[in-house]
């Protein structure tokens, strides 16, 4: 009697079903295939994730193949990233293929066992943060890899936490991204506190910089090192910052100052300045007020910008401490697809720009560069610090060595892995322990392999590799040097050589 009972509630949903597919004028395909037409939104919602174990090829995906991903998983694991049986890209057909020039004469690389040996393969950056303007709380990072601008609200609680205890295992730091400071970040790790337009943990009511409240968050968490005020970043440069409603929970409400249950859209623009003499001297008013270094972040668009920061710096008496470039093909939040695909220069190409302004004025060595941009891979990393950058953001490769399966849901709050929600049920299965295990095995490893492929070049550390050591090999049977493809020729992109004597006295224990 169940059965039939059962299977007559089945028969009369059924029924149902195509009834109101055959009488709704909203989607013709039902209408005129009631029932079956469901099929195709299924399938619409799965072909992503099913494409991505069985139809597409090793290094066909974006924004990141099965190849990287992998390396990715396996590094966070700890297991065997080798790869056997050779390239299966082809090099001689790929577009704008990389090739590193390793040396004759490579630098011995130490292994366990080895005298001096590091296990945590720290590299410290080659520049002391804040040296040129000798801010009061100026500091040489330990680690030439950091994590990139991700926020509690756009991240879980889970996630903001792992990578924050991840960061202390294996030296690095945590930019907090514009969401502000949270008891989640407070595990142990290094900050840097992001300033966005929405300036939240320093925001007044009226949605302005609020001078006590700044200083208010700077003493309540020690750990932030670096003050980064947000331009603009790659995934939608020029355009405000989105949380959805479904993401703002009383906690995120409370901690940015905003309504709990609205979305949270942050301006396109900073009430504190509007050009560039007013930004400087909002970097100036913050570094007195905190005795931290400052610097900007910001996605390469227009260059007027960056040859008058150049202009107004010349004379040594305001100045960023930093500039943290991003590409327009990163960006872990979720934006319009024009913003997304069209919108800022690539990395590779707004760095060489920018750095290019600073490096003909002399200006280079007294600022620390850093890149983020899909560089959470060794030859990517090695790329970027030989054309200018002194340190790299990594972001959504760090949410891979916790868990993310690039899903591409990061803005619906269904996030499966509990990484990119809110959702109290999906972040239960991210355990914040183990990925901060993850997270440092994956940080440890990317460090470990680009000190071997400077090593390989004869550089002992990354800052001391050139553009030299890169070539461009195109599918043409022809290759060009990195200095042609980014005009960088007579541009000096490594540190002063007494910083390169003063770091590798440091990673020599001296």
């Amino acid at each position: 009697m169940f059965w039939l009972i059962a299977l007559a509630i089945i028969i009369l949903l059924v029924v149902g079903v195509i009834i109101h597919d055959l009488f709704q004028t909203k989607d013709p395909v039902l209408r005129n295939f009631p029932l079956v037409g469901h099929g195709r939104s299924v399938l619409s919602e799965l072909g992503p994730k099913i494409r991505q174990y069985i139809v597409a090829d090793n290094n066909e995906e974006r924004p990141f193949n099965r190849d990287q991903r992998s390396w990715v998983y396996r590094s966070a694991d700890k297991g065997n990233n080798y790869f056997g049986f050779g390239t299966d890209n082809d090099l001689e057909r790929s577009p704008s293929y990389l090739i590193i020039k390793h040396s004759a004469f490579p630098v011995p690389f130490k292994r366990e066992g080895d005298q001096g040996y590091d296990p945590s393969y720290k590299i410290p950056c080659a520049k002391v943060i804040g040296q040129w303007r000798d801010r009061k709380k100026k500091f040489r990072p330990n680690s030439i890899i950091n994590i990139s601008a991700m926020s509690y609200g756009s991240l879980s609680a889970a996630a903001i936490e792992a990578i924050n205890r991840g960061s202390k295992i294996c030296g690095c730091s945590q930019n907090t991204g514009e969401g502000g400071v949270s008891p989640h970040h407070d595990h142990g790790g290094d900050l840097v506190w992001q300033l966005g337009t929405g300036y939240y943990g320093a925001r007044a009511a009226n949605g302005h910089f609020d001078e006590q409240k700044f200083i208010q968050t700077c003493e309540q968490f020690p750990s932030i090192k670096a003050i980064e005020v947000k331009l603009s970043q790659g995934a939608k440069p020029g355009k405000g910052g989105v949380l959805p409603a479904k993401k703002v929970t009383a906690e995120i409400s409370r901690i940015r100052g905003i309504p709990q249950g609205k979305s949270c859209l942050s301006p396109s623009f900073h009430y504190s300045f509007s050009c560039v003499d007013e930004l400087l001297d909002f970097v100036e008013r913050i570094a007195d007020l905190s005795g931290l270094p400052v610097g900007i972040k910001s996605a390469v668009g227009e260059m007027d910008f960056w040859r008058e920061l150049v202009e107004l710096m010349l004379d040594g008496q305001r100045a960023v401490d930093f500039i943290a470039i991003d590409g327009g093909e990163g960006g872990t939040g979720a934006a319009p697809l024009t913003f997304s695909d069209h919108v800022a220069l690539p990395f590779k190409i707004g760095l060489a720009r920018v750095f290019r302004e600073f490096s003909q004025s002399g200006l280079q060595e007294k600022l620390v560069f850093i890149g983020s941009g899909k560089l959470g891979f060794p030859e990517e990393s090695l790329l970027s610090m030989a054309m200018g950058c002194d340190m790299v953001n990594v972001s959504r490769t760090a949410m891979m060595a916790i868990g993310c399966i690039q899903a591409q849901i990061c803005h619906t709050d269904k996030c499966p892995t509990g990484i990119a929600t809110q959702n109290s049920w999906l972040m239960r299965g991210l355990d914040p322990t183990d990925k901060a295990t993850r997270l440092a095995n994956y940080i440890t490893t990317l460090r470990k392999e680009i000190l071997e492929l400077s090593h390989a070049c004869g550089a002992r550390h990354p800052a001391m590799i050139s553009p030299d050591h890169f070539e461009i090999l195109h599918n043409t049977f022809q290759t060009s040097s990195i200095k042609e493809s980014f005009k960088l020729q007579g541009v000096s992109t490594s540190p002063s050589e007494e910083d390169i004597r003063n770091v590798l006295e440091i990673m020599d224990g001296k």
